[in-house]
């Protein structure tokens, strides 16, 4: 005999299950979400942390390189004052152009999650509005 049909509790029970079936799905195509943005994530971390590391390194290169063409710029040849210059010049490019590309990583990997935060966001307005 089923008690919940007789009680006129079948129909609750149905909608609450597959209210919860609903719920089960929808955590996994978020915690899926998640774990696709998170390895984005992780690589512009990665990105970010060799690029820290070339500017770290091409700031040394370039500061040797700058002090280096400061002292031949007193040298007594006018060709060595060009080379040094230009020496200089070239890792300072380098530099800035390293220096850009950790700035671009950094601003990107600062919206981390996003796509996931906005599901979140949009299954509790429509929790709410279910209420």
């Amino acid at each position: 005999m089923n008690w919940l049909a007789l009680l006129g509790l079948e129909p609750l029970v149905n909608r609450w299950r597959a209210n919860i079936i609903e719920g089960a799905i929808a955590v996994e195509d978020r915690m899926a979400l998640a774990r696709l943005e998170w390895q984005d994530q992780k690589q512009r971390l990665q990105q970010i942390l060799i690029l820290i590391i070339l500017v770290a390194g091409l700031t040394v290169v370039a500061l040797i390189m700058l002090s280096l063409a400061v002292l031949v710029h007193f040298w007594d040849t006018p060709q060595r004052t060009l080379v040094g210059w230009l020496v200089a010049g070239v890792w300072t490019l380098g530099w800035v152009v390293a220096l850009a590309s950790l700035v671009s990583v950094a601003q990107r990997a600062g919206d981390g999650f996003a796509l996931t935060r906005r599901e979140l966001s949009q299954d509790w307005r429509d929790i709410k509005e279910r209420l």
